[in-house]
């Protein structure tokens, strides 16, 4: 059985593009066959994680895998990862985007480059993670240099063969009985070089620009959601598309209202008179005032349900409830008038027999107390 490929990156479902690159980097460093020659477990562990790495790493593999497993993909005609020399490759490239910062799905000899993913950490007030909200937010990013296009040239120039890798890309060395490709140091795998740079973008490609992006944050959405912004990114190079933008959501907490999946939960303090007579009062939802019934007796903690007054779900639109604790508040400061007011109702009250449970508390506790002693005597 083959075992999940998020289990073997050893990061969670909801992991962004740059988690699992950065996870797969770390796991093939340690176990690439470079440092662990002769060690076949080592061997059989890069092996699997490049197979994690390939399908997790693309979008459209993923979806499958996320939906359909490993069946999935073998019906959708995924054979596995290639030969162990492409992994060799494929790994000297991403380490090439994680230091030298080239796009997702790098091309190389000179191909169109597509651009980075950015991430932008957004926070928003409780209620407007409740209710919904639209914003607009300036995000700093490299975009397509205009003046060369992408191309990295001064107008009028082009790029040229590597001389170091004669335009592979690739450099081989030996090792022992062994030759071990590895990515162009030089090109770093492009397979071309950039003699006469672009004024504009230092022969990069790529020039600095600010820009403003609209949001329309739908209601219900908690923190770590992550919203997925097609071509928003960083821009691509020779002719490459450009990156996506992922704006993950922080949701700041309420004093009031807290959240647990779609239930909103409060409390709500009555005064000592309230909860005894019974009395409609007025709760605040996060949809506005809701008119609440609490009947005669009620007691601190009791808890109270109105429906359809929680979160809205970003699945079909569902809305939950909330739920309120009674607090009941217990007067302080109280004048001589108030105090006699209230002296003259315990009397009633213990009149009317309603001290009974307390009596009996004390009764019982009492005769088990002594009892108790009585034994030990």
């Amino acid at each position: 059985m083959q075992r999940d490929y998020y289990e073997i990156l050893s990061v969670s479902r909801n992991a962004d593009g740059s988690e699992i690159k950065k996870s797969y980097r770390k796991l093939a460093m340690k176990y690439h066959p470079d440092r662990n020659p002769d060690d076949k477990e080592a061997e059989s562990v890069f092996k699997e994680c490049t197979e994690a790495y390939e399908v997790l790493g693309d979008p459209k593999k993923r979806q499958i895998y996320d939906t359909y497993g490993h069946e999935g993909l073998k019906n959708s005609g995924y054979q596995g990862p290639g030969n162990f020399e492409d992994m060799f490759s494929g790994l000297g490239d991403l380490f090439g985007d994680l230091f030298g910062g080239g796009g997702r799905g790098r091309s190389r000899r000179g191909g169109p480059q597509p651009g980075n993913d950015l991430r932008y950490d957004m926070e928003i007030t409780f209620m407007e993670a409740m209710r919904g909200v639209a914003k607009e937010v300036t995000i700093k990013r490299r975009d397509t240099c205009w003046t060369c296009e992408g191309n990295g040239c001064r107008p009028g120039y082009k790029r040229e063969t590597c001389p170091s890798c004669h335009g592979r890309g690739q450099v081989i060395r030996s090792q022992g009985f062994f030759q071990v490709s590895s990515t162009c140091p030089q090109c770093h795998g492009e397979g071309e070089i950039v003699t006469e740079p672009c004024h504009d973008c230092a022969g990069s490609g790529l020039v600095e620009k600010r820009k403003k992006v609209s949001l329309k944050i739908p209601a219900g959405v908690d923190t770590g959601a992550q919203m997925r912004l097609r071509g928003e990114g960083e821009g691509g190079r020779r002719g490459g598309p450009p990156g996506d933008l992922y704006v993950v959501i922080h949701v700041q907490e309420h004093e009031f209202f807290k959240r647990e999946g779609e239930t909103i939960y409060c409390q709500f303090p009555v005064s000592m008179v309230q909860a005894a007579l019974g009395c409609k009062v007025d709760v605040p939802t996060i949809y506005g005032k809701k008119k609440l019934s609490i009947p005669a007796g009620s007691q601190s903690g009791e808890i109270f349900t109105l429906k359809k007054q929680g979160v809205t779900s970003l699945r079909g639109g569902n809305v939950g409830n909330m739920v309120v604790q009674l607090q009941v508040k217990t007067p302080t400061g109280l004048c001589d008038e108030q105090k006699k007011v209230l002296e003259n109702f315990d009397e009633l009250c213990h009149k009317h027999g309603q001290h009974e449970e307390q009596e009996g508390f004390f009764s019982r506790l009492y005769h088990e107390v002594i009892g108790k002693k009585g034994k030990e005597s």
